[in-house]
């Protein structure tokens, strides 16, 4: 894809189809809060989430341009869509539909990245695809087998996964800057988008009184703040980071790094934060159990960790405030034990403050901005 390409609307709709799988995995978390529900997503998010950012790079070099290229997508599209469906019981009696909407995924994947224009991407995926598809075929296969295999083979598949990026050469994937940061700034928009509406499906049924509203308002300040955290600087400094970054191998990694591995964390913490949210539903003045509030401060903790390892992968400012705030947001705990909404109320306070707090000591950015406690004017 040429410098300065924007992501097309066919882009945006595939990023659609795919968050719906990140309000699944919340409804798993809402229905399962423990250590099982927990290690189901953190494995379907693992594999779905490398699918994912595997089309991201793409389409950052095979841009949709024609109708077989369009229908592909669209094909690639109906697997998430598959996969999506499947989540709730993924580990019970539709692993199998899983499995095969995943591997429709890699397939279809692999095939518009054979017909890049760049000769060189091309390659790449010669030396990827027996690894993507191996990845896809444990997940094939756990999906037909009983519960217990399947937390094997797919946890076997995320490692390879994982170990994938040292097993082919970087060097030779294209990274064009501005598409890709733009596409995964997309997705994180959406899904901080889409856990309002899941947070507001939980509001179906309930007759509206001061609990009910104090709760709609929280939980839309939370992700306020998180959009601040993503979006109010920083996207803009890690774009030109990438774009700066010309060595063709070093860009790839620093692209796989924090665009891949980083962002894990941020999605999981927004997977974990709306399935609390949820739980204080028709709940605000009362003590909730251990789980939700767990989720309600180690979702916010996980967020910023996640968005903490990004700017230190990139070199950037901000890394100090992130992890003082996630360990704040951890100390919340016991107050959800206590009263729900308190604890609510207390972590978007606890963002904002690490926000302004990071804001003060540039006074003389090119674009001055007010700051108050509600964000930048």
């Amino acid at each position: 894809m040429p410098p300065g390409a924007r992501v097309t609307t066919l882009e945006l709709f595939f990023d659609l189809v795919f968050v719906f799988t990140i309000i699944q995995l919340t409804n798993v978390v809402v229905h399962d809060m423990d250590g099982v529900g927990l290690a189901q997503v953190l494995l379907m998010l693992g594999v779905i989430w490398w699918m994912y950012s595997g089309y991201v790079w793409l389409t950052n070099v095979v841009a949709p341009s024609s109708s077989i290229r369009r229908a592909l997508l669209l094909t690639g599209m109906a697997g998430f869509l598959i996969v999506a469906l499947a989540i709730p019981e993924a580990f019970h009696g539709s692993g199998w539909a899983f499995g095969v909407g995943y591997l429709v995924v890699n397939l279809v994947h692999t095939a518009l990245f054979l017909r890049a224009d760049i000769r060189q991407s091309a390659r790449a995926m010669y030396r990827l695809a027996p690894l993507n598809f191996g990845s896809a075929l444990l997940v094939v296969v756990g999906g037909f087998l009983p519960a217990e295999f399947r937390y094997a083979l797919w946890g076997a598949a995320l490692a390879l996964q994982i170990a994938t990026p040292y097993l082919h050469p970087m060097s030779l994937h294209s990274v064009s800057a501005g598409h890709f940061v733009e596409r995964h700034s997309l997705v994180v928009m959406i899904a901080i988008g889409e856990s309002i509406i899941a947070i507001g499906l939980g509001f179906a049924g309930l007759e509206i009184d001061l609990g009910v509203i104090l709760v709609a308002a929280l939980g839309l300040c939370v992700a306020y703040y998180l959009w601040w955290t993503y979006f109010a600087r920083d996207n803009e400094r890690s774009a030109q980071v990438l774009a700066a970054t010309s060595d063709p191998g070093r860009r790839a990694w620093l692209a796989l790094r924090g665009w891949g591995y980083a962002h894990y964390p941020m999605l999981l913490g927004i997977v974990l934060l709306s399935a609390g949210v949820k739980k204080v539903v028709g709940h605000a003045f009362d003590p909730i159990s251990w789980p939700p509030a767990v989720a309600l401060g180690a979702g916010t903790a996980l967020f910023l960790v996640g968005h903490a390892w990004f700017l230190r992968i990139l070199r950037l400012s901000g890394v100090p405030q992130r992890m003082v705030a996630a360990g704040a947001a951890l100390a919340t705990i016991p107050l959800g034990h206590v009263v729900a909404v308190v604890q609510l109320a207390v972590i978007p306070v606890i963002m904002a403050t690490a926000l302004i707090i990071e804001d003060v000591p540039h006074p003389r950015r090119e674009h001055r901005t007010r700051i108050s406690i509600f964000g930048r004017d």
